[in-house]
């Protein structure tokens, strides 16, 4: 038995809670995840695993083996690292999760500048707006907008998103122009985005001459998803919030209007985020640095 490699596929069943998805995040049959996990109880000879048809749990000395098991895990990692040319030359499989718009928007069209730089990177870029468990989804990491609420996840702010207030241009001669956030309330309809682990909806605040305000608008549409709601509001469903790098080319062309101007939303902080016992390798080192500088300089733009 390859005990390292063992381990590894133990962390991963409990990172994972699963057998099948730890055999998938790993490449492995599911069979070969069993055999190694049959295999490692009986050298350590105690059981580590409590498995019934519907889900897997650890044992209390499964829990003291994990935590001895990541560390070493994560200390072979840095030993590997220190004796090659990975830190000059990252190269691997590289695991992130970022939203819809961000990807569409801001990644993407800049990835050719990061290959230039690190061409033997290979990412695997999940796109979507639900929140990912970076565990159990074995992701590296992920760029989250919002406070982050996890205090057991490593954060680093890299920037920051404006949001302002519009409707369709369409929306506006039928309905007019909100003057007050409190009009969305009773003369306006609004689209809103909602966030698809919790259902929670995400709220509309503004803030003018040191009054803040959060109207309780009734909401015709809530969606959550961003290439979604930006449709939504293109097709004059109602007013909304959106972050102005989603919102400018819509302004460009005349479809969308920027509403109560003179009211002011706090812009949101953008963090990439990744577990605390995750090893930082030099790959993911790489990305967070060139991701913090694309969120610099694009913030550098938007200010002219």
């Amino acid at each position: 038995m390859d005990q390292i490699q063992a381990m590894r596929v133990f962390s991963r069943v409990v990172e994972t809670g699963s057998f099948t998805r730890a055999a998938d995040s790993l490449a492995l049959p599911k069979g070969t995840v069993t055999k190694q996990i049959q295999a490692l109880e009986a050298r350590v000879r105690v059981k580590l695993l409590n498995r019934t048809t519907r889900r897997v749990t650890v044992t209390p000395d499964g829990a003291a083996y994990y935590e001895r098991a990541s560390q070493l895990l994560t200390d072979l990692d840095d030993l590997d690292a220190s004796m090659t040319n990975a830190q000059a030359n990252p190269s691997g499989r590289l695991r992130i999760d970022v939203g819809s718009s961000t990807a569409t928007l801001l990644l993407i069209p800049a990835l050719d500048t990061f290959y230039a730089r690190y061409p033997d990177i290979q990412i695997d870029m999940g796109v979507s707006d639900r929140v990912v468990d970076l565990l159990t989804d074995n992701v590296d990491c992920v760029i989250r907008i919002g406070e982050i609420t996890d205090q057991s996840l490593v954060a680093r702010r890299i920037g920051q998103l404006p949001l302002i207030a519009v409707a369709s241009a369409a929306y506006v001669k039928r309905y007019g122009a909100p003057q007050h956030p409190r009009d969305l309330e009773r003369n306006h309809r609004v689209v809103n985005h909602f966030f698809g682990n919790t259902r929670r909806m995400f709220p509309m605040e503004f803030n003018k001459d040191g009054e803040h305000f959060e109207p309780a608008a009734p909401y015709s549409l809530a969606v959550n998803e961003n290439i979604a709601h930006t449709a939504a509001v293109v097709a004059g469903l109602g007013v909304a919030q959106m972050a102005t790098v989603i919102a400018q080319p819509y302004l460009d062309s005349g479809e969308l209007v920027e509403v109560l101007a003179d009211w002011a939303r706090d812009p949101l902080p953008i963090y990439v985020v990744y577990p605390p016992n995750r090893h930082l390798s030099a790959k993911v080192r790489a990305f967070v640095d060139w991701a913090a500088e694309l969120f610099a300089k694009n913030a550098q733009m938007q200010r002219g």
